[in-house]
């Protein structure tokens, strides 16, 4: 357990030492809040839907989670780029330690962001439906940071140049954040458009942060935490899979 502590210490160390990396990581989804929350509100409004805020929130507290869970990757690469993980992986320490040190690093670090995005969100007027469902999704948060790290660890893993992680990233990242429900309610949208939200594990995460926090559900909980709990498993799987196969 210590040489995970310390692993999970030195990302911490690392993100508390860079107040760039904490303003600019919060910049994008206050950016999103105050376009979108306030921009299409009134249209969103009058098509019936209600208070858009209020729906957008949990979307972007996702878009946090993945964004910096996913970019967290590029630690791995940093690491690799200037020998620092050659000499963690030659080290008397399983390589699963090593990882798992280093994803609940980048865990914590989402899971903070991500409380910081629902602090600024609470200050713009959001308001949750239930109090009392608050631990539910904060529990709900801390699994989805987890399976993001883990994925995003695993896409690092495969890559060995910056550019080649950031063309994975454009890639995957930004079509599943749009075409998840974090934007847009799924009630009326065009079939196609439905159907690539329905294959979506994003659109269950968004669902279900949406329930415990404005008791609205497309999918339902049950089976969002179901969706939830099997993406923890894969992402998991792939992320020491990949971990493995790196050559030292």
């Amino acid at each position: 357990m210590d040489e995970i502590y310390i692993l999970w210490w030195r990302q911490m160390k690392r993100y508390l030492r860079t107040r760039s990396r904490i303003f600019g990581s919060i910049g994008q989804p206050i950016l999103f809040l105050l376009a979108l929350g306030y921009g299409l509100g009134a249209v969103f409004e009058r098509a019936g839907q209600g208070d858009y805020l209020q729906f957008l929130v949990p979307g972007i507290i996702l878009q946090t989670l993945l964004f910096s869970g996913v970019f967290w990757g590029i630690q791995i690469l940093f690491d690799k780029r200037f020998g620092f993980l050659k000499e963690m992986l030659v080290a008397p320490v399983p390589r699963v330690k090593v990882l798992l040190g280093n994803a609940l690093g980048g865990t914590t670090i989402s899971i903070i962001q991500a409380v910081v995005v629902f602090i600024v969100a609470a200050a713009f007027g959001f308001r949750p439906e239930n109090w009392s469902m608050l631990p539910v999704a904060f529990l709900i948060i801390v699994v989805l940071s987890l399976t993001l790290a883990s994925f995003g660890a695993g896409l690092a893993s495969m890559v060995d140049d910056f550019q080649g992680f950031q063309a994975i990233n454009n890639f995957l990242i930004f079509p599943l954040f749009f075409l998840s429900s974090a934007l847009y309610p799924l009630s009326n949208v065009p079939d196609v458009l439905r159907i690539l939200a329905s294959i979506n594990p994003l659109s269950y995460a968004v669902d279900a942060l949406r329930y415990t926090m404005i008791h609205q559900t497309h999918f339902g909980l049950g089976l969002d935490l179901a969706v939830i709990g099997s993406a923890l498993v894969v992402s998991v799987l792939f992320a020491v899979n990949r971990f493995n196969r790196i050559q030292i």
